[in-house]
């Protein structure tokens, strides 16, 4: 089971420490890298946890092709016509532990991220010519690193093996899965390090490294998932509190580390903004030495296809639903007058983009798969560049920071936890109008139940954050997805695609990889598979 990921942490550091030498004697040679003198240096010490960071650009966590456009593509917000990856398999419910794709990279290289920080951990005391506070501050994200990996696991696992110390084929190979409560409290326990010696900001040299936010937004976002139904199988209302009072930390300490709503949604997400006052924490992607694919998946490829439920989701920008008499909705010209975030989000039949200095309007035949494209998380803008429809751009060469944490998030992660724990005082009200505020949308009504502002955070989560990645985790874990992902689905002509699957009684949590099964008879299958 973990042969795989032991094998990989020591490849990628056996390449660290590689040279040649013909001398049999020479026991401590002077032309390559080895146990003994690799953790000699500060350089060699921040190499090894730029190796921990990397991993967050492979496949199976935020980098390869495009993983987390694709995510979208399991929930009810997007289809993968080519079943990219797996993840139309998982929509329809038909994955296995014979799936691969996904399945079996995300577990692969969390182990293979978690092997690296545990290494980095068991060796950084032995360099001796870093100072006291370099050393403590790499140490804080080294945990942060291993709190996130791990977060990731237990998420669609559940239970998994939990490691601390280096890869050792003799004692890990055939370990059993660890309760994953057990592996939640290390996770957060990890964070706590983290954030008592993070720094709040970094220099413009350092961006891109975990800080004192990100942990807490992190721990925020872990406790979040233990309060939903999901994992809060006893419905103990304390632990929205904890969710709630973790978020609101973050919110305390916005103003010191910089953090706030950035006032143009469409332009957070371009190249030219990255690193602005919103991303607590992202993936740093550069081209042509570390890209992905995301202009090439939301333009040529358009396998992350926006579905009718999410164009239908967008409220008016009255703030009524369409389905509201009173919105103005007219289904003859449905794209009118619709929440800012849909222009900024979607591309849709009809719209009109510029060309240099020509106009050109979309059609359905540019993007035939469901008659809509994704524009955010690419360099397309209606203003300035049309998507892309030929073979222009090719794989890996965008460059697109991935956001794992943004500010608004943690304004609707605080929403959501203080409602659930003592209904919708006036703090709810307020976090969420910042988000609807800054695109220009209306506040939302007074007076609401526990239950209706529910549904409204349900529904502002589903819009603020559409293409990004979330909407699959957040079904899953207020454990709704059996109900909206047993449905079909629809293209822009209201044709059908295809009928989805999710079965209750397995689909919430993910198979264990078959290829860690044949190598650690000590695993458990997740039931059902």
């Amino acid at each position: 089971m973990l042969r795989r990921y032991i094998f990989l942490v020591i490849s990628f550091f056996s390449l660290l420490l590689y040279g040649c030498d013909n001398s049999l004697l020479n026991v401590n040679p002077h032309d390559r890298y080895t146990q003994n003198n690799f953790w000699n240096s500060a350089q060699a010490a921040n190499s090894a946890l730029t190796g921990c960071y990397a991993v967050l650009r492979y496949a199976g966590v935020y980098g390869g092709t495009a993983t987390p456009l694709w995510e979208e593509t399991a929930s009810p917000n997007a289809y993968s016509y080519n079943n990219s990856d797996g993840w139309n398999s998982i929509a329809e419910g038909l994955q296995s532990a014979t799936t691969g794709g996904i399945i079996s990279s995300r577990w692969a290289d969390c182990y293979s991220g978690i092997g690296r920080c545990n290494y980095f951990l068991s060796n950084i005391d032995r360099v001796s010519d870093l100072d006291s506070a370099t050393r403590i501050r790499m140490k804080g994200e080294a945990h942060f690193l291993r709190a996130l990996y791990y977060f990731i696991l237990e998420n669609y696992w559940g239970s998994v093996p939990l490691i601390l110390d280096p890869p050792d084929p003799n004692s890990q190979a055939n370990l059993p899965r660890t309760p994953r409560e057990q592996v939640v409290q290390q996770i957060l326990q990890d964070l706590d390090s983290a954030a008592l010696v993070l720094p709040l900001k970094y220099g413009s040299a350092d961006l891109g490294r975990a800080t004192r936010g990100a942990a807490l937004a992190l721990k925020a976002k872990v406790l979040l998932f233990e309060a939903s139904p999901l994992f809060n199988i006893n419905n103990d209302k304390n632990k929205w509190k904890l969710a709630a009072d973790a978020a609101k930390l973050v919110m305390d300490i916005a103003p010191s580390a910089g953090y706030g709503l950035y006032p143009d949604y469409r332009s957070l997400f371009l190249p030219e903004n990255e690193n602005n006052k919103e991303v607590i924490f992202d993936v740093q992607f550069i081209y042509p030495q570390e890209g992905n694919s995301f202009d090439l998946i939301c333009g040529q490829y358009n396998s992350n296809a926006p579905l009718q439920d999410l164009i239908d989701a967008y409220e008016m920008k009255n703030g009524l639903p369409i389905t509201n008499p009173l919105s103005g909705y007219r289904p003859d010209s449905p794209y009118i007058n619709r929440d800012p975030r849909f222009y900024a989000t979607i591309v849709y039949p009809g719209e009109v983009w510029m060309n240099g200095s020509t106009k050109v309007t979309v059609t359905s035949s540019w993007f035939p798969i469901t008659g809509y494209a994704m524009q955010k998380l690419s360099v397309y803008n209606s203003a300035t560049k049309p998507p892309v429809r030929s073979s222009d751009i090719k794989d890996g060469q965008s460059y697109i920071n991935y956001i794992v944490i943004r500010y608004a998030d943690i304004l609707l992660m605080y929403a959501e936890a203080q409602n659930e724990f003592s209904g919708p005082d006036a703090s709810v009200y307020s976090a969420i109008n910042q988000v609807r505020a800054r695109v220009g949308m209306p506040n939302i009504p007074l007076g609401l139940s526990q239950d209706s502002m529910r549904t409204i955070i349900r529904h502002e989560r589903r819009v603020e954050f559409a293409g990004e990645g979330l909407y699959y985790n957040d079904i899953r874990r207020w454990k709704i997805a059996d109900q909206v992902m047993n449905a079909p689905i629809y293209t822009w002509k209201h044709t059908l695609i295809e009928t989805r699957r999710f079965n209750p009684n397995r689909d919430y949590w993910w198979p264990i990889p078959q290829t860690q099964l044949d190598l650690n008879s000590n695993l458990q299958q997740n039931p059902g598979y």
